[in-house]
C-alpha cells in the first residue's frame, strides 16, 4: 500500500464524510407546508433544524419508542419562524408524579 492508494482513500473518506452529513434535510430550506409533508409522508424523520442541531419528527405516537409519547414540535422553516411540522417523541410522564404533586 504506497502513497498514491492512501491519499485516494483518504479523498474517498473525506468526500463520503461530506456528502453523509449534506444527506439530512434542513427545515430552514424548505416551506412549513414542505416540512409538514415530508413528516407526513415518512411517518418519522431526523431534520436539520439549524448550524449545528438536529432532532427526529413523527408524525404520531406510533411512531414514538415504548415508554415515550408524540408532543407537538415548531421549528424554523424558509417562510415561518415558528411552524408546527409534526411531533417529538419524549418520555412519557410517571403516573406517579400525577398524584404526587396533586396532593
Amino acid at each position: 500500500m504506497g502513497w498514491p492508494f492512501a491519499a485516494t482513500l483518504l479523498a474517498v473518506l473525506a468526500f463520503a464524510a461530506q456528502a453523509q452529513a449534506q444527506a439530512r434535510p434542513d427545515t430552514r430550506t424548505m416551506s412549513c407546508e414542505q416540512g409538514r409533508a415530508l413528516v407526513q409522508s415518512t411517518g418519522a424523520i431526523v431534520l436539520t433544524t439549524g448550524p449545528h442541531t438536529y432532532d427526529r419528527f413523527v408524525v404520531d405516537g406510533r411512531f414514538c419508542p415504548s415508554g415515550q409519547i408524540a408532543e407537538p414540535a415548531w421549528v424554523q422553516t424558509g417562510d415561518a419562524a415558528r411552524c408546527r411540522i409534526g411531533n417529538i417523541c419524549v418520555l412519557a410522564p410517571d403516573p406517579e408524579d400525577f398524584w404526587r404533586f396533586r396532593r
